[in-house]
């Protein structure tokens, strides 16, 4: 199940970079593009603020 990305966000950009994938898009929120996402959890794991879950 891909990652997904909680109103928490900042935009802060942490994430887009240590996506393996490049399945992380920037915006006002960031988004995962849960068709390239491979469930690593790399993009959870660097989030300052915990605002990357598992998907559903």
């Amino acid at each position: 199940m891909a990652y997904k990305i909680t109103d928490s966000c900042v935009a802060c950009g942490t994430c887009i970079g240590e996506c393996p994938v490049e399945a992380i898009s920037a915006g006002d929120i960031y988004v995962i593009d849960p068709d390239k996402c491979m469930d690593c959890g790399t993009c959870a794991g660097v989030c300052p603020t915990e605002a990357i879950v598992p998907g559903e």
